[in-house]
Order: structure tokens, then sequence, then C-alpha cells
């Protein structure tokens, strides 16, 4: 990962406040797609203040949580206390030679440097293991939701079609879910602050970003005057299997 990418990444922390207001959670049609059907021991890598955690947690499951920015970690354990939460990144994983049956990356792969978590993932994961990939991309073929594109930025899903996962993984599949967020307007106002371009930007780009976007929300016919708003997406799973 070159330097500009890997302050990108770590500049979450900024703002793991409104990450975690405003980002949606994923959904379970998603996750049952990526968990082996005989998932025990989960890696959550990448796992931010614990989106997809939770989901897994509710699961019954047994997970472990991994970060690089301890602000994202402090939200996670804050509201799952008993789950383990351990500073690291995807090519140093503090975790122990086939330790976990399964690893699972939700909005993070892109940030990794590629050789070096592939060799870690695998190392970690038992022979036979799974590794799944997700992320949520807004579905822009709504009106609004293209308008809000046009002001932050156009989802372009570059991972869907792009990532490869190089041996020792096999059997790449894809899958793709459609399904709506419901969120109020500040929630949406939240989202954008915590995309990683908007924390990066100068304060007077990030400020006149936000600007537009309470615009849009108090002008666009379908938005204005409303309290909550439904926000469709589609959400990309890829998964593979450790040879």
């Amino acid at each position: 990962m070159s330097r500009p990418e890997q302050d990108r990444s770590l500049s979450f922390g900024a703002e793991a406040a409104a990450y975690e207001r405003g980002r949606p959670s994923y959904p379970p049609e998603a996750i049952d797609w990526l968990l082996p059907p005989d998932a025990r021991k989960v890696l959550d890598l990448g796992a931010g203040t614990g989106k997809l955690t939770t989901r897994l947690v509710e699961r019954g499951l047994d997970v472990i949580a991994v970060d690089p920015i301890p602000e994202m970690l402090e939200l996670l354990s804050n509201s799952l206390p008993e789950t383990p939460a351990l500073l690291g990144t995807a090519e140093e994983i503090p975790l122990a030679d086939d330790s976990v049956d399964t690893v699972l990356v939700a909005q993070a792969w892109h940030w990794f440097d590629l050789e070096r978590a592939v060799k870690e993932v695998s190392r970690v994961l038992r022979p036979g293991g799974r590794l799944g990939l997700v992320w949520n991309t807004r579905d822009e073929r709504m009106g609004w939701v293209k308008d809000l594109g046009d002001v932050i930025g156009h989802e372009d899903d570059p991972l869907s079609h792009a990532v490869t996962l190089p041996e020792p993984f096999t059997g790449v599949e894809r899958h793709q879910v459609e399904w709506t967020s419901y969120l109020t307007p500040q929630a949406l106002i939240d989202l954008v602050a915590s995309r990683s371009y908007c924390i990066t930007s100068p304060e007077k780009v990030r400020t006149r970003t936000l600007d537009r976007v309470r615009d849009l929300l108090a002008t666009h016919p379908a938005l204005a005057n409303s309290t909550g708003l439904a926000l469709p997406y589609v959400t990309v799973c890829i998964r593979a299997t450790l040879a």
C-alpha cells in the first residue's frame, strides 16, 4: 500500500463516532453466504467500530476483532465488551497460526497490502478455512442517490469484479445482495463525514461538501421535510477457500 493510501486508511479514527452513527450494517443474506456452515471461530479483520462484528456475535460465533485504529476499537469494545478487540493490521495479524476457521473483511480489503495480507490471512486460517470479503455500495439507480453521488462522488465498486485472490486461495465466488438501509438525515451527514476522502480533504472542501449534502436534504423533492430516508445498497460479497 502506498503512503497516501495508508494515511487515508488510518484517517477514520478522527471520525470514528460519525462512522458508527452513519455507516450501515450488513444484510443477513450476505453474512449467510459468506460464512461456511461449520463456522465457529471467526476473525473480523479491519473490524472498525464493529458493524459486522455485532452481526457475527449475535449468531453465537466466537469472534475476534482486529483493527489498526484505537478510536474505532474503543467504540467496538464499548458495545461488545466481551469480544476480544486487538490492535493489529492485515499485514501483521496478532493471532497464532491456524487459529481461526473463518476470516471476514468488511469494507477494508482495498486498504491492505495484498501480498502481505494474503500471506498473513493464510497463516492464521486453518487449512480448508474460508476468507470472505464484503462491501456495501450505494445503489445509484434511484434519483436522489444518484444526485448524492454527484455531490460526494459516485460509487464505482472497484472491487466486485476487479478483486482476485491469489494462491493459496481457491474457488473464488461472487454474490450480490440488494437491500435498503433506513436512516435519519443526520445519519446521512455522518455517513458522508466518515468517508476517507471527506476526512482527509482540506477543511474548506470538507465544509463545502457537507453543506451541499444538507442542501440536497433540504431541497430534493424526495428528501425535503423527511425525517427518515431509505438508502438502497448493493452489497458485494466474495468468498474463497484456503487450499
